[in-house]
């Protein structure tokens, strides 16, 4: 029986990366909130005192940037100055330029927005049908965020960061090994880190470790002993670092095209997206115990340039055949993924933290930063988490 270790990690809402996807993202969905055809590709840069937003937009609309910035910091929680990045005190600027005429060729006649491959990948680890790891880790994550907004643990704030390592035996997941929880606090902290890993541990690990919890695992919180200076003040965040993060927590690969701030014409997002609803679609078939899914494109070119199919040795039927069903039951030029997906509406603000994947779909509306309400249609987020086309995935691999 062969046994191996694999770790993945996550980081919070507060960490400098994400407080830039977030924003990458707010801008993203305010514009396509009045303009579903904006198309955004936004960079942001954070550190002490500092907001940079840049990129190339092309659009029908208008958005008090600046506002929307210190909004979606509030949001997430940098209020004090005492954390030397707030809200309310943080410069910001602003550096948009409209989109290239020649990306815009492309894109017009219904083509990629650019060239590259996409990653999509699935297995049984979890009811998500996603690596254990990640998957645990995100969840720390979001618990963190909720143990800090409820006040169970005074004291912490925004900045964290999880990593989980699981224990495999014939690539099925048995044990939980080890798990890392480095989170923000205040100084009343410095000289307590015994009494706030006892308090970190029942409120956060336990509950979402559940019966994968057992007094054997390896509990390391804040491990160098102090965590007091973090955010955007401990460490510049960029756009797009959190890649990782952000997908399989290395147990599939990536194409290497980060997701936040670029609207569905670009394939780096809405490809990825349509790769991982085509895994998740043939594990839910049972097709396969494990799934990995690669399309490519080429810049203006509509049609993928491949489809690439691989289930590591578990498919329960010819890879060949998925690889034609794949193409049968899924559509897979730009234009046709955006309108499956739904991705032209101002969905992206929930991605940009606790991961693009593993999440369950949902109908919500369009929450204004700025308004700090909610407004619109009713929209659905993580369409590409449905399983709606197993079934017939199913009856054409398998009759």
């Amino acid at each position: 029986m062969s046994s191996r270790l694999f770790t993945s990690e996550s980081v919070s809402m507060g960490h400098p990366d994400k407080v830039a996807d977030q924003i990458s993202d707010a801008v993203l969905d305010a514009m396509l909130a009045d303009d579903p055809y904006s198309r955004v590709a936004c960079e942001t840069l954070c550190c002490t005192g500092l907001v940079v937003v840049a990129g190339e937009i092309t659009t029908k609309t208008w958005v008090n940037i600046p506002d929307l910035v210190r909004e979606v910091v509030r949001e997430i929680g940098y209020t004090s100055g005492d954390m030397r990045f707030d809200a309310d005190s943080c410069g910001v600027m602003v550096a948009l330029n409209k989109q290239s005429p020649h990306i815009a060729m492309g894109v017009d006649r219904d083509g990629a927005g650019d060239q590259g491959m996409m990653f999509g990948f699935a297995c049984k680890d979890t009811p998500e049908l996603m690596p254990l790891a990640v998957q645990l880790s995100h969840r720390l994550i979001e618990r963190q965020a909720q143990v800090r907004r409820d006040n169970l643990i005074p004291g912490l704030r925004p900045d964290a960061k999880s990593q989980i390592t699981v224990e495999y035996q014939n690539d099925r997941p048995v044990r939980v090994d080890t798990v890392v929880l480095s989170t923000q606090h205040g100084p009343e902290w410095n000289d307590r880190q015994g009494d706030l890993k006892k308090q970190v541990t029942e409120h956060i690990i336990k509950p979402v470790l559940k019966e994968w919890w057992n007094p054997g695992i390896t509990v390391h919180v804040n491990p160098t002993g102090c965590f007091e200076i973090g955010g955007p003040h401990g460490d510049t965040g960029l756009t797009g670092r959190k890649i990782i993060v952000d997908t399989y927590g290395g147990m599939g690969r990536h194409g290497g095209g980060a997701f936040s701030g670029k609207d569905p014409t670009k394939v780096d997002r809405s490809a990825a997206y349509m790769a991982r609803y085509i895994a998740k679609n043939i594990v839910a078939a049972d097709l396969a115990d494990r799934c990995e899914i690669q399309l490519s494109y080429a810049i203006g070119i509509a049609e993928p340039t491949s489809v690439y199919v691989d289930c590591f040795g578990s498919a329960k039927a010819d890879e060949l055949k998925i690889a034609k069903a794949v193409r049968e039951h899924f559509a897979l030029t730009p234009r046709k993924i955006i309108e499956t997906l739904k991705l032209r509406n101002p969905i992206y603000g929930p991605t940009s933290r606790h991961g693009h994947f593993g999440r369950a779909p949902y109908e919500g509306q369009y929450s204004d930063p700025i308004k700090r309400e909610s407004r619109g249609p009713k929209l659905e987020f993580f369409t590409w988490e449905k399983t709606d086309k197993a079934a017939a995935l199913r009856k054409s691999v398998l009759g």
